[in-house]
This record gives C-alpha cells, structure tokens and sequence, in this order.
C-alpha cells in the first residue's frame, strides 16, 4: 500500500471467526446506543456532534479488529484513544476535563508502549499476525504488547481512568464498557495465540489479572454511584478474560467477551434511563423506587444483574461456569483459588445491593 524506500506496507485484513464475530458485536451493539442516544441526548444542543463521535469511535474500533498488521491497528488504537478523550469531556465541566485528561494520559501512555512494540518486531520479522500463528514473540517484545493491552483494558496500575471516565454521557459509557475500548487491549494480546501459551510473562499477566479483580470488587461494593458499580464490575469482569487469557483460554475468554458485552450493554442502558427520568440523579441511597417509576426497566436490569453474578441458565452462567471448572482443573496455588471464589462472592454482593438500592 504504501512504499518508504526499502520499507513496504501492506494494509492487510484478517478474516477470522474473532473478526468476524466481534465486528458484529461491535455494530450491533453500537446500533442499539445510537438508537438509546437518540432518547437520552434529545434535549441536548449539541447531539449531532455527539452521533458523530460515536460512529467515529466505533470505525476505530471496527478498523482495530480487521487489522493484519501492527501499523494499521495503531491507526484504531489511536483513534479509540483520541475519540474517548472528546467523549469524556463531552459536558465540558471540570469533573469531565478530569476524567478527560486522566483517560487521555493512560492511553497515550498505552500508545507509547505500542509503539515501541511495533519497532521491536519489524527489528525481528514484519508486522503481519499470520506470522504470530506459528511464531514465538520474544519476552521483550510481548511485555511491551501487555502493558499496551494492560493501559487499554484499565489494568493494575493504569486502572484510575475507567471509573474517571464516567464523567462521559450513559450512552458513551454502555459503547465504552462493553463492546469497544476497555476489550482492545484484551484482544491486542489474544492475537499472539502462541506467545501467550509459552511464555513466562503471562504468569506475571496472571498476577495482576488477579489482583486487579479483587480489589475493583472491593471497590465496588462501598460505592453509592450506580454508574461507577457498573463500571468496577466491567473492572473486574475484564480482569477475568485476561486471567483466562494468561491461563491459555483465548476461546473461552472471548465467549466470556461476547456475552460480558451483551448484558453490560444492557445492564448501561437501563442504569441510562433510570437517570433520565430521575433528572440525572446517580446516588444509589436516594433511588428504591425503580419497580414504581418503570418496572419494564426493572425486569430488564434484573436479568443483566442476574446474568452478572452467574445466575444459572442465564448467559453469563455458561462463561463463568467454565471459567471456573477449568480455573480448578488447573494445577493453581490454592490461595489463587481462594481470591477467585471470594471475587465470586463479592460480585454477587455489590450486584444484589445494587438492585435492591435501585
């Protein structure tokens, strides 16, 4: 595509069932908020601006996923960095400038680290991921793609700027939290499929994963902002595909992915319409009269709640379930098993206390 004297770039386009599966992901779900947005920003002077931005950042994020190569992913990268800025301060007021800023800084950082990863594999080979299918990234080059990973996908200890960027509109934070930003960094790494079997490096991944779960749980469960719940739930329900993704289980991390997106999409959309008819109002000590003001709202929040802590027969049973069975199966120390059965039990707890305050 574009020659630079001895240098060759190739825009290349992978087709796979990942791509393929998460691009629908990303546009169904992208439809559902612009339809939601349409109904949330009707008052709002400047919506045309905000349509805008959103079909923006979810062309980055479709370029991202179809990208062969590390310099076309870049342009994505770059985009769903930049973009979330603009939608962060959509409301320009200070708490927005200061989530803003904090997203922009973690992500450029996540940039840079990107960046030097793309230098150190054209050092090695070339830029294309069929090369990756059947060779191994040196443990330099892998580090520098994790901590990438680790910046998009809000990980210890670039972990501030995802509750900081509910400063953005409902509709943002559903389209943020489920299908696009935070998942870029967990499927960055999930394209080195070999590397992450045998490499050391996804032990140290497997530690912070872990750690990162815990504590946004914890988190989680003294908050009063239901939007900032929410968003430590994504924390942590993040910091569960990429455990699984240290453990080796890159298909059953992104089962986890798709069915995450679908009831945290929705879960968003209806935390949205709570505040819209409660004129913006996010405290979860002064709501408890969800079942009055909307109970159609009410059902639907319940079965992303359910869906949430695992509730059996509903989706997010099956991916958690698994997750579980294989976790045990795994030779792990037992205090790492300990840690994810606790992280279990918080999840249900701040998700039930949630409900029962709405």
């Amino acid at each position: 595509l574009i020659q630079v004297q001895s240098v060759n770039w190739n825009y290349q386009i992978i087709l796979d069932y990942k791509s393929f599966m998460f691009s629908f992901l990303v546009l169904y779900i992208g439809s559902m908020v612009m339809l939601f947005s349409d109904y949330y920003m009707e008052s709002e002077t400047n919506s045309k601006r905000f349509i805008t931005l959103i079909l923006m950042f979810i062309f980055s994020m479709i370029l991202l996923i179809f990208s062969g190569n590390m310099i076309s992913i870049l342009l994505g990268w770059d985009g769903l960095g930049l973009i979330s800025f603009m939608l962060v301060i959509y409301y320009q007021n200070k708490i927005a400038l200061k989530g803003g800023l904090l997203t922009i800084y973690s992500n450029r950082l996540g940039d840079s680290f990107i960046i030097i990863s793309i230098g150190l594999i054209y050092i090695d080979s070339n830029f294309n991921f069929s090369i990756f299918l059947f060779e191994k990234l040196n443990n330099l080059n892998f580090m520098f793609i994790i901590l990438a990973g680790m910046t998009k996908s809000a990980q210890l200890p670039f972990s501030a700027w995802l509750p900081s960027a509910m400063a953005a509109p409902t509709p943002v934070s559903s389209l943020v939290h489920s299908s696009t930003l935070v998942t870029a960094g967990v499927y960055l790494i999930s394209r080195f499929p070999l590397t992450i079997i045998n490499s050391n490096l996804s032990l140290y991944l497997f530690y912070i994963s872990m750690l990162t779960m815990f504590l946004s749980s914890l988190s989680a469960c003294k908050e009063y902002d239901m939007k900032k719940v929410v968003a430590l739930s994504t924390l942590s329900q993040i910091s569960v595909m990429m455990m699984s993704l240290s453990l080796g289980l890159i298909e059953l991390m992104m089962f986890h992915l798709f069915i995450h997106a679908m009831f945290k999409a929705m879960m968003f959309l209806c935390v949205g319409t709570l505040m819209h008819g409660s004129y913006s109002g996010q405290d979860t000590r002064f709501k408890g009269n969800l079942n009055n003001i909307s109970p159609f709202v009410s059902m639907f929040m319940m079965l992303s709640v359910l869906s949430l802590t695992g509730m059996i027969f509903l989706s997010g049973f099956y991916s958690k379930d698994l997750i579980l069975e294989l976790f045990f199966m795994k030779k792990i120390n037992y205090l790492f098993m300990m840690l994810l059965i606790i992280n279990t039990m918080l999840t249900c707890f701040y998700s039930f206390n949630l409900m029962k305050n709405l």
